[in-house]
Protein backbone atom coordinates (compact mmCIF):
# COMPACT_ATOMS: atom_id res chain seq x y z
CA UNK A 1 0.00 0.00 0.00
CA UNK A 2 1.27 3.41 -0.86
CA UNK A 3 0.92 6.48 -3.01
CA UNK A 4 2.62 6.51 -6.40
CA UNK A 5 3.52 9.70 -8.25
CA UNK A 6 3.06 10.13 -11.98
CA UNK A 7 3.86 12.98 -14.38
CA UNK A 8 0.51 14.73 -14.73
CA UNK A 9 1.34 16.19 -18.16
CA UNK A 10 2.61 12.93 -19.63
CA UNK A 11 0.66 9.89 -20.64
CA UNK A 12 -2.22 8.74 -22.75
CA UNK A 13 -4.88 11.37 -23.41
CA UNK A 14 -8.36 10.03 -22.69
CA UNK A 15 -10.24 13.32 -22.47
CA UNK A 16 -10.08 16.97 -23.48
CA UNK A 17 -7.34 19.21 -22.10
CA UNK A 18 -9.71 21.09 -19.78
CA UNK A 19 -11.48 18.01 -18.45
CA UNK A 20 -10.62 16.25 -15.21
CA UNK A 21 -10.18 12.49 -15.47
CA UNK A 22 -13.34 10.56 -14.69
CA UNK A 23 -13.81 7.10 -13.24
CA UNK A 24 -15.70 5.99 -16.36
CA UNK A 25 -12.79 7.00 -18.63
CA UNK A 26 -10.27 5.13 -16.49
CA UNK A 27 -12.46 2.03 -16.25
CA UNK A 28 -12.87 2.09 -20.05
CA UNK A 29 -9.07 2.27 -20.42
CA UNK A 30 -8.61 -0.71 -18.07
CA UNK A 31 -11.20 -2.68 -20.02
CA UNK A 32 -9.66 -1.70 -23.39
CA UNK A 33 -6.31 -3.03 -22.18
CA UNK A 34 -7.95 -6.30 -21.14
CA UNK A 35 -6.87 -5.98 -17.52
CA UNK A 36 -8.66 -7.90 -14.75
CA UNK A 37 -10.36 -5.34 -12.49
CA UNK A 38 -13.00 -7.55 -10.83
CA UNK A 39 -13.03 -6.90 -7.09
CA UNK A 40 -11.39 -3.47 -7.44
CA UNK A 41 -12.91 -0.05 -7.00
CA UNK A 42 -11.49 3.10 -8.53
CA UNK A 43 -12.34 6.58 -7.30
CA UNK A 44 -11.12 9.87 -8.74
CA UNK A 45 -10.69 13.14 -6.89
CA UNK A 46 -9.13 15.80 -9.09
CA UNK A 47 -5.80 14.46 -10.32
CA UNK A 48 -5.62 11.66 -7.73
CA UNK A 49 -6.94 8.12 -8.21
CA UNK A 50 -7.55 5.65 -5.40
CA UNK A 51 -7.53 1.92 -6.18
CA UNK A 52 -9.09 -0.21 -3.45
CA UNK A 53 -10.65 -3.63 -2.98
CA UNK A 54 -9.21 -7.05 -3.78
CA UNK A 55 -7.04 -7.62 -6.84
CA UNK A 56 -6.99 -10.91 -8.72
CA UNK A 57 -3.18 -10.94 -8.31
CA UNK A 58 -0.21 -8.74 -7.46
CA UNK A 59 0.47 -8.42 -11.19
CA UNK A 60 -3.10 -7.28 -11.90
CA UNK A 61 -2.92 -4.66 -9.13
CA UNK A 62 0.37 -3.26 -10.43
CA UNK A 63 -0.81 -3.12 -14.04
CA UNK A 64 -4.02 -1.32 -13.06
CA UNK A 65 -2.04 1.25 -11.03
CA UNK A 66 0.09 1.87 -14.13
CA UNK A 67 -2.86 1.87 -16.54
CA UNK A 68 -4.62 4.65 -14.62
CA UNK A 69 -1.47 6.50 -13.54
CA UNK A 70 0.00 6.73 -17.04
CA UNK A 71 -2.99 8.77 -18.21
CA UNK A 72 -2.61 12.46 -18.92
CA UNK A 73 -4.00 14.47 -16.02
CA UNK A 74 -3.24 11.92 -13.29
CA UNK A 75 -0.59 12.93 -10.74
CA UNK A 76 -1.02 10.25 -8.06
CA UNK A 77 -2.44 6.81 -7.57
CA UNK A 78 -3.15 5.61 -4.05
CA UNK A 79 -2.87 1.85 -3.63
CA UNK A 80 -5.33 0.76 -0.97
CA UNK A 81 -5.44 -2.84 -2.19
CA UNK A 82 -2.80 -4.42 0.00
CA UNK A 83 -0.15 -6.92 -0.96
CA UNK A 84 3.47 -6.16 -1.72
CA UNK A 85 4.60 -2.71 -2.79
CA UNK A 86 5.40 -2.71 -6.49
CA UNK A 87 8.76 -1.69 -7.90
CA UNK A 88 8.27 1.08 -10.46
CA UNK A 89 10.67 3.13 -12.57
CA UNK A 90 9.90 6.53 -14.08
CA UNK A 91 11.36 6.85 -17.59
CA UNK A 92 13.75 9.75 -18.02
CA UNK A 93 14.86 11.42 -21.26
CA UNK A 94 17.33 9.13 -23.03
CA UNK A 95 16.25 5.96 -21.17
CA UNK A 96 15.93 2.69 -23.05
CA UNK A 97 14.53 -0.57 -21.71
CA UNK A 98 18.06 -2.00 -22.00
CA UNK A 99 19.50 0.78 -19.78
CA UNK A 100 16.63 0.47 -17.31
CA UNK A 101 17.18 -3.32 -17.12
CA UNK A 102 20.91 -2.80 -16.54
CA UNK A 103 20.23 -0.32 -13.70
CA UNK A 104 17.34 -2.13 -12.04
CA UNK A 105 17.92 -5.82 -12.81
CA UNK A 106 21.71 -5.75 -13.15
CA UNK A 107 21.74 -6.93 -16.79
CA UNK A 108 20.64 -4.96 -19.86
CA UNK A 109 19.93 -8.20 -21.71
CA UNK A 110 16.95 -8.67 -19.36
CA UNK A 111 15.08 -5.74 -20.98
CA UNK A 112 12.43 -8.11 -22.40
CA UNK A 113 11.44 -9.00 -18.81
CA UNK A 114 10.51 -5.36 -18.26
CA UNK A 115 8.74 -5.21 -21.62
CA UNK A 116 6.75 -8.36 -20.81
CA UNK A 117 5.92 -7.06 -17.31
CA UNK A 118 4.35 -3.96 -18.86
CA UNK A 119 2.18 -5.58 -21.52
CA UNK A 120 -0.40 -4.65 -22.73
CA UNK A 121 0.45 -1.03 -21.88
CA UNK A 122 3.63 -1.32 -23.97
CA UNK A 123 3.28 -2.44 -27.57
CA UNK A 124 6.99 -2.35 -28.51
CA UNK A 125 10.24 -2.23 -26.47
CA UNK A 126 11.27 1.05 -28.15
CA UNK A 127 7.99 2.85 -27.46
CA UNK A 128 8.60 4.38 -24.04
CA UNK A 129 8.50 8.08 -23.22
CA UNK A 130 9.85 10.40 -20.50
CA UNK A 131 7.51 10.53 -17.53
CA UNK A 132 6.06 7.08 -18.18
CA UNK A 133 6.10 4.76 -15.16
CA UNK A 134 7.02 1.10 -15.74
CA UNK A 135 6.75 -2.07 -13.64
CA UNK A 136 10.05 -3.68 -12.75
CA UNK A 137 9.60 -7.43 -12.27
CA UNK A 138 10.68 -8.64 -8.87
CA UNK A 139 12.30 -12.03 -8.44
CA UNK A 140 9.68 -14.61 -7.56
CA UNK A 141 6.84 -12.49 -8.97
CA UNK A 142 5.00 -13.26 -12.16
CA UNK A 143 5.81 -10.86 -14.98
Amino acid sequence: MGVWSFVKGAGKSLFGKDDQPKKEDLMAEIEALGLEADGLDISVEGDKVKVSGNAASQEAKEKIILAVGNVEGIAEVEDAVGGDDPVFHTVEKGDTLWAIAKNTLGDGNRYMEIFDANKPMLSHPDKIYPGQVLRIPVSGTAA
